[in-house]
């Protein structure tokens, strides 16, 4: 980070002139209009005042050869935005964020971007393997601000300041299978930096919209047996027949073989055969119209059937091409499952409310307050939080 350090250059001729000024006798008489009364106290503060005058000049003078330099601590606000860069220390977990190959997501990441956003800034994180090497490195100056699930002794022992995502609502978490330790922590509670951040975190509106993303963030979705067996099951004992074929058809349009095997699971279960009451078949589940569109001939031919899956994928991304690439897979996605156009539908109202209309969480939220009017949303919300769900599951667990 840059340091700034400002210099005072004081000769020592000057300084005499200026500590004989101040100690010369006082003329000055009070007025009788004043309703101050002259006493020994305001005296004594007189000539407090004039010492502690003398004795500024007579320091900056020591050195009268040369400049007195004075260093003084920029507050951390003051340095993001300098820098244009808030420099977050994170220790990577379920409830904080998610980043391999090429994906970099989650609860607490989300809310960091939205908070740099909300600043003007980009953000520069940097990943630790404990609470502990975190916190340390922002209390080192290598962060201005830490993303952890430390507990509140260890931050108190480090003399750091806390706000908690939850903002005191910590159910929203813990239904979610969140941890509801998940926070940000500061050098100085009395930093603009840690003040603007509690303010922003814990508005009502702020609030009500990140129980919503803690929802997307679910972490339960494959913790009940049935769920965990059933979903291990079908990959160690489906996903080798396909798994050439995943592979293929990623390369081919530019994909993670690896989402393209979340998303099979979510349309078919990587059944091949699957068929569903409207028509849809296949591993990738295809409509009849859109799979003449990509191609495909065959929708229960599993290289067809991903090849369109596929295909259709990386069309719907390219008409968010301009929403930013942590939010887009997302937006794809809900694209891919209700239509790329009602998406845009509702990115359209957002923008008519002044709402960022290129956050996912928006988007989120948007479907979720409004899912009792349109059945289509409560689908695009399962559907996309799933996927992401086995996604970082076949990615970290490696079933």
């Amino acid at each position: 980070m840059q340091r700034i350090t400002y210099r005072v250059k004081v000769s020592a001729q000057g300084a005499r002139r200026r500590i004989s000024y101040l100690l010369r006798p006082a003329n000055r008489t009070l007025s009788t209009k004043s309703k101050i009364v002259p006493s020994a106290k305001v005296t004594r503060f007189a000539k407090s005042k004039k010492i502690a005058q003398v004795s500024s000049i007579a320091l900056l003078s020591l050195p009268a050869r040369s400049l007195t330099t004075m260093e003084v601590p920029v507050p951390a606000y003051d340095q993001v935005m300098l820098d244009k860069t808030l420099t977050i220390a994170a220790v990577p977990g379920d409830s904080t964020y998610f980043a391999t190959d090429g994906f970099q997501h989650g609860f607490g990441y989300d809310l960091v971007r939205s908070y740099a956003d909300e600043l003007g800034v980009t953000i520069d994180l940097k990943a630790y393997a404990t609470e502990e090497t975190a916190l340390a490195a922002l209390k080192n100056g290598e962060a201005d601000m830490a993303l952890t699930t430390a507990s509140t002794q260890l931050t108190n022992q480090l003399n750091l300041a806390s706000v908690n995502l939850s903002c005191g609502y910590d159910t929203s978490l813990t239904n979610n299978g969140l941890n509801p330790k998940v926070s940000w922590t500061f050098k100085d509670s009395s930093d603009l930096l840690s003040q603007t951040a509690s303010s922003y975190l814990c508005d009502n509106i702020k609030i009500n919209n990140t129980q919503k993303l803690a929802a997307f963030y679910n972490q339960k979705l494959l913790k009940d047996a049935y769920s965990q067996n059933h979903f291990q099951q079908t990959l160690t004992e489906k996903l080798p027949d396909y798994q050439t074929q995943f592979e293929q058809q990623a390369q081919n349009y530019n994909h993670d073989w690896e989402l393209l095997v979340a998303m099979g699971y979510q349309e078919s279960h990587l059944d091949a055969n699957a068929v569903s009451p409207t028509g849809v078949r296949g591993i990738m589940m295809l409509t009849n119209s859109t799979a003449k569109a990509m191609g495909v001939s065959d929708r229960v031919d599993p290289y067809q059937s991903i090849g369109g899956g596929a295909r259709y994928l990386e069309q719907v991304k390219a008409d968010f091409a301009d929403v930013p690439k942590p939010d887009r897979i997302w937006f794809a996605l809900a694209g891919y499952n209700m239509g790329p156009n009602a998406v845009k539908r509702i990115q359209r109202k957002l923008r008519e409310q002044g709402i960022d209309d290129k956050s996912w969480a928006n988007v989120y939220a948007y479907l979720s307050d409004n899912r009792a009017s349109n059945s289509r949303y409560g689908q695009a919300m399962h559907y996309v939080s799933n996927i992401r769900s086995y996604l970082e599951t076949i990615k970290t667990y490696s079933v």
